[in-house]
């Protein structure tokens, strides 16, 4: 792992104000910190490098599980709703880590300048796994990060970068993956095409044989490639999603219980109630007023 990275990071985090996550001047690029462990909490993936600079963290994604720690990144290519934590941190040690959302218009040009066409496993594959940092890859993003002492110099450098940051993940051990899934480069497109539908349109009513003709697949090809994929079914995805957009209405927009259950797609409170205390561990009042008073 680059120690030098690490350092830059640190330094960056202490002359901060406020809490972490840190937005930066770089639009995709989100600096994290923790002093210690942070309870479990739910949130949306987007296609990103979520990299561990110090500590450890684990998610799980549908019923899977991914541990990732200190010289390792999360690669994600598909967008996913998740639950996680920072398991590894402490005063002396705080968790640091990045991330850097894909560019996907730079990431495809970068495909298409390939001499050679990329090579996918020949399943469908996980839109998440684990890889090593270092290497050319690490010095990318510690001039990514470098840049955010020079803002001026950000609209210029910063697309040749991310195009350094997408050759290497192009070309590596999952390159074909990261295409096929974040690009939809061969027929798993229209896998992820549905996908991208679930997420903007997740508050309609869903059938599964309209998914799947969408996909032009069978009803139970689809079930199995979308769940191959995410390691959901689409009605989890679904809720999972309207779950998390409903806790965001009420905690930043003050929405009540019964408003934000109907903007997601409900039709009855009782049962938003039900699968709300589900996932987050509380009844939906408990559990807003709990963050609101984290927050305050």
């Amino acid at each position: 792992m680059s120690t030098a990275l690490l350092e830059a990071v640190r330094r960056f985090t202490e002359i901060q104000q406020g809490e972490s996550p840190f937005r930066t001047a770089i639009d995709g690029l989100t600096v994290l910190r923790s002093d210690h462990e942070k309870r479990p909490d739910h949130l949306i993936f987007k296609p990103a490098l979520c990299i561990v600079l110090q500590g450890a963290k684990w998610a799980v994604f549908g019923g899977r599980h991914v541990d990732y720690r200190a010289g390792q990144a999360l690669v994600v290519t598909v967008e996913m709703p998740a639950f996680g934590r920072v398991a590894e941190a402490s005063p002396a040690e705080p968790y640091l880590g990045l991330v850097l959302e894909f560019d996907l218009g730079i990431m495809r040009e970068v495909v298409e300048a390939l001499p050679a066409q990329l090579q996918p496993s020949s399943e469908v594959s996980f839109g998440v796994f684990v890889s090593n940092f270092d290497g050319a890859l690490a010095d990318c993003v510690l001039r990514m990060v470098r840049l955010l002492d020079t803002p001026d110099a950000i609209p210029l450098l910063y697309p040749l970068i991310m195009r350094e940051i997408s050759y290497w993940l192009l070309t590596g051990p999952h390159g074909g993956d990261i295409a096929r899934l974040a690009l939809g480069t061969d027929h798993a497109h229209r896998i992820v095409r549905v996908i991208h539908g679930l997420r903007s349109r997740f508050s309609e009513p869903m059938r599964i044989e309209d998914l799947a003709e969408t996909a032009g697949l069978s009803p139970s090809a689809f079930h199995r490639k979308f769940k191959a994929i995410t390691s959901m079914t689409p009605l989890q995805y679904q809720k999972q999603l309207r779950l998390l957009e409903a806790r965001r209405l009420m905690v930043a927009e003050d929405a009540n219980v019964e408003t934000a259950a109907f903007q997601v797609g409900y039709e009855s409170s009782s049962q938003f109630t039900r699968e709300y205390a589900r996932m987050f561990g509380n009844p939906p009042r408990r559990d807003v007023a709990a963050l609101k008073s984290i927050a305050a």
